[in-house]
């Protein structure tokens, strides 16, 4: 009777977790340039100080403007704690460049779930002159009043900057704040709105 031989496996590997000082020397340096459109440059220098104390002191990420090219430049260090804080860095920047203020924006900074979705009216249906006009009004609303309902209930931030439309939160409540944003543009009226919007902060409710 022939007997089978046994197979020994090597021991399974045991990696230990690498040090920040190791990971920047495989990773190299690394650079993230963020250009700023004219119309977005006074309000990023009137918040310069903070912005610049999240990125610098908070994410250990070296941060710069470069007045000549118009744009804000990132940098990993040595004492960069995780590879992904340089891009979350630069995403923190570009959404303030969409118009998001630097408390909102800061939340990518701090969560792995936030996002920024952005469209055109025109994604969703083609507007041209009053029509078009017509279209934003009814997303603002009168004093903002739409617009920060869809805010306070889906616990977004919208930020409606002519023809596009930034909304900044995690995934699921960009969902609902799209799909009434959308609504509104087909042509929606505001008060059909409310009622969903109802209905959606009752679900949300009894899910949390």
């Amino acid at each position: 009777m022939e007997t089978e031989a046994v197979v020994v496996l090597p021991p399974k590997p045991d990696f230990k977790a690498l040090k920040p000082q190791e990971i920047a020397d495989a990773v190299g340096v690394q650079f993230r340039k963020v250009p700023i459109p004219p119309h977005r440059v006074k309000p990023l220098y009137s918040d310069w100080k903070p912005i610049y104390y999240l990125v610098y002191d908070e994410m250990k990420v070296d941060i710069r403007m470069n007045t000549k090219a118009r744009r804000v430049e990132l940098k990993n260090r040595p004492d960069t704690p995780e590879i992904g804080y340089l891009q979350k860095c630069a995403d923190f920047i570009h959404a303030i460049v969409l118009g998001f203020g630097y408390k909102d924006a800061s939340c990518l900074l701090e969560c792995d779930e936030i996002y920024v979705n952005s469209f055109e009216i025109k994604d969703v249906k083609t507007l041209r002159g009053e029509h078009l006009s017509r279209a934003i009004g009814r997303m603002s609303g009168k004093f903002g009043r739409t617009k920060f309902a869809i805010e306070n209930t889906t616990k977004t931030r919208i930020v409606i900057a002519d023809t596009k439309i930034h909304i900044l939160g995690p995934y699921s409540r960009i969902k609902i704040a799209r799909r009434c944003l959308c609504d509104l543009i087909r042509g929606s009226p505001a008060a059909k709105v409310y009622t969903k919007l109802r209905q959606v902060a009752s679900r949300l409710d009894s899910i949390a």
